[in-house]
């Protein structure tokens, strides 16, 4: 509990004219001074801080960091670690001798109100993050700034519990790396300037996640080491089942703003993504459930993704998205191109969109022959080269295709086409006899 006392600590610690003024205290924490760890202090090898956090779990009560500079390195957390300070003013600082924080196998670990900074410095092999904990049932980063990891900013691993409130910065990997994780929420951080990606929600095997990843602000994140998808994206879910991705505020990322690999059942609603170098939502490889919905596109390579039927890849709701000024630049060259508004394959909705702006396709509906019940309805298609490209490739399935609406589509407003070949004249009207697998009618194009 924070209470406004004379902080006999803090004051002993701090600047003559910081003295003067009651400083908080945080009631019943271990005392800084008695264990010789003081702002710095030079303690390269962290003995009294070690010390200090050992006898506070130990004692069940926090560790309070006065304002400062702590310079440490190699700290192993024990259960019940609580640490907190002043926000921005209390600062532990990593030396480079190996890693900073872990722990492993324990129930809690919180960290609350203070500033972590790795300095660009080396990490051990062993250590993958400034951050590190492995086994921990509740973890809690609150109200923290981590920035400028080596490697990931921070890693949890078969953990639960929560990140939020936090700056994460700098970081040469990835900001937040979430593995294996049960239930783990990542609420109202801002994670940016990171070199491979921003937030990374993943399994080593596809199994249910249950994470929760709502109101960050992730941008400027970079793809250091290349690919084409599996670095450089704003939010990532791999291989995790039930995820929920709501209300973020995700822009200027080298490939995709929220990208969801091999994970059911997962939800995209209400995201702002601006300015994706690629794809700016994809929804792809085995998958079987996904909602993707009232998210605002503005700037990307292509709009919304949802790919990959040949892999198992299916079962979607695209609804109410507003997605606009694509282009046909992308980091990479692919299959059929960039410039593509909405794309699907099997077994999804597509309705009540807005696509202005795609320089290739409004609408592209299957891929050869993986094109299955496709229900495209209630969307407006403006300024595409063409509204609305079906797969009419042998071997390929249903759509239907009603009640859109398409404006200054100059090549067509739907053609079928096999792969990247155009092979039918303008099918907006009534549709094509020789196509009784699509169901066409009641499209109005100007």
């Amino acid at each position: 509990m924070l209470g406004l006392t004379a902080a006999t600590a803090a004051a002993m610690l701090a600047p003559r004219a910081f003295a003067t003024s009651p400083q908080p205290d945080l009631r019943g924490s271990i005392d800084p001074v008695k264990y010789k760890t003081v702002p710095d202090a030079g303690d390269r090898k962290s003995v009294s801080l070690q010390k200090m956090i050992d006898e506070a779990s130990r004692a069940d009560v926090p560790v309070f960091l006065p304002p400062g500079t702590y310079r440490v390195s190699n700290l192993t957390l024990p259960d019940n670690t609580r640490i907190t300070g002043v926000p921005g003013a209390s600062r532990i600082v990593y030396t480079g001798d190996g890693h900073l924080f872990s722990a492993e196998n324990v129930k809690r670990i919180e960290l609350s109100n203070i500033v972590i900074d790795g300095q660009n410095r080396w990490l051990g092999d062993y250590a993958n993050a400034l951050v590190q904990f492995t086994g921990i049932d509740e973890v809690v980063i609150d109200n923290c700034e981590i920035r400028g990891s080596a490697k990931h900013a921070v890693q949890l691993e078969r953990c639960g519990g929560r990140i939020e409130r936090s700056r994460i910065s700098g970081a040469g990997q990835s900001g937040i790396y979430a593995v294996e994780t049960s239930g783990i929420s990542i609420t109202g951080n801002a994670v940016f300037d990171c070199g491979n990606g921003g937030i990374l929600v993943h399994r080593w095997k596809k199994a249910v996640d249950n994470a929760i990843v709502t109101n960050n602000r992730v941008y400027r994140i970079r793809a250091n080491d290349g690919g084409t998808g599996q670095n450089g994206n704003g939010i990532n879910i791999f291989r995790a089942d039930n995820v929920m991705v709501a209300n973020n505020h995700v822009s200027d990322c080298a490939f995709t703003a929220i990208r969801a690999n091999s994970g059911s059942n997962v939800q995209i609603s209400g995201n702002q993504c601006l300015r994706s170098g690629e794809t700016a939502i994809y929804v792809e490889f085995e998958f079987e459930g996904a909602v993707v919905s009232n998210n605002m596109i503005d700037g990307a390579a292509n709009g919304i993704s949802i790919a990959n039927f040949d892999q198992g890849g299916r079962l979607a709701s695209v609804t109410g998205n507003v997605i606009r000024n694509l282009t046909l630049e992308g980091p990479y060259k692919p299959d059929v191109g960039f410039g593509i508004g909405i794309a699907a394959e099997a077994d999804t909705l597509i309705s009540g969109n807005v696509v202005e702006g795609a320089p290739r396709w409004g609408l592209q509906l299957g891929w050869g022959p993986y094109l299955r019940n496709l229900v495209v309805t209630g969307n407006i298609i403006r300024k595409a080269r063409i509204g609305c490209a079906v797969s009419v490739a042998e071997g390929a399935g249903s759509a239907v295709i009603t009640d859109n609406v398409f404006q200054e589509t100059p090549d067509g407003a739907v053609l079928g086409f096999e792969w990247v070949k155009k092979v039918t004249g303008e099918l907006a009207a009534a549709g094509d006899a020789a196509y009784p697998q699509l169901t066409i009618e009641r499209n109005r194009v100007s």
